[in-house]
């Protein structure tokens, strides 16, 4: 309720600032999904070095040092699917872990071979 009060309509919704010539941060927090990072570094006024790490590279991260697959990857393991031109049921597995990386499922074969490549628009 304090935040809102604070609000004073017909004022700025931003705040204007001035980019330093060389400056680096980092933010870190959780989001609902799991943890997530950025840094950032500026030189000469310009981004120089952006990177993000989400909730979904954690969840959906690949083999670790032992080989041991990432959470999401061992959810799929052994689904059957029905219709590989459709693998809705690997969509709802993959939605269960991010509402958004289901739009960019790819479907492989035992042999690695690409099946298909889904993506919702």
């Amino acid at each position: 309720m304090g935040w809102l009060q604070q609000l004073k309509p017909g004022q700025p919704t931003i705040v204007a600032s001035e980019i330093p010539d060389e400056a680096s941060g980092a933010g870190l927090a959780e989001a609902a999904r799991g943890s997530v990072g950025h840094w950032i570094s500026i030189k000469g006024k310009r981004i120089d070095r952006y990177q993000v790490i989400t909730p979904t590279a954690w969840n959906a991260s690949p083999k670790d040092d032992k080989d041991k697959p990432g959470a999401l990857e061992q959810a799929i393991i052994g689904t059957k699917v029905k219709d590989k031109d459709n693998p809705f049921e690997l969509v709802r597995i993959v939605r269960s872990f991010d509402p958004c990386l289901a739009c960019s499922v790819h479907l492989l074969d035992a042999g690695e071979n690409t099946l298909g490549v889904f993506k919702v628009v």
